[in-house]
């Protein structure tokens, strides 16, 4: 896990020799195999990988005050601790734009449910001479998902109806 002033310089320093890094985002709430292929697929695309975590507040913010589920510190170890992934920072804005403006990653990659049209993230990547790459969907497999699944199975009483449940 780096801060991004160091993740910056790390990114210079490994551009000037010639590397190509890969940049993705998200929250990563509940590590599942859609998260696995998409960020093996990810990182095939370059030479190191680069995954920026939304902070507490920031998934708050976007999904809720229910989640997320796993607190940043510990969705931040379980990424770092994949193959696919070389280096994980935090964020908490809205959306990466300054930290994407600071550390001018090769390409920006996110998933299948997203078009590159409606990423605010990517004039950003586009205007410094970045490639942004939409990637494959691993369907039915989300954090949202797995929550849904879980709450269908433990907050039904013994008719099958869905009890209070948060």
């Amino acid at each position: 896990m780096v801060g991004p002033d160091t993740l910056a310089e790390i990114v210079s320093r490994r551009q000037a020799a010639g590397g190509r890094l890969v940049f993705t985002n998200g929250v990563f709430d509940l590590l599942h195999v859609g998260h696995a292929r998409y960020l093996a697929e990810a990182r095939a695309l370059g030479d190191a990988l680069i995954v920026a975590v939304n902070t507490d507040a920031s998934v708050r913010g976007l999904k809720g005050p229910l989640r997320p589920i796993v607190p940043e510190d510990e969705r931040m170890e379980m990424l770092a601790a994949l193959a696919a992934v070389d280096y994980v920072t935090p964020f908490g804005t809205q959306t990466p734009v300054p930290l994407l403006e600071q550390i001018r990653p090769s390409v920006y990659v996110k998933g299948g449910d997203y078009r590159i049209e409606d990423l605010p993230e990517a004039p950003v990547v586009l205007g410094y001479g970045g490639h942004v790459q939409i990637l494959s969907l691993v369907a039915g497999r989300s954090s949202t998902d797995i929550i849904a699944r879980i709450r269908a199975a433990y907050c039904q009483d013994q008719q099958g109806t869905i009890e209070s449940c948060p």
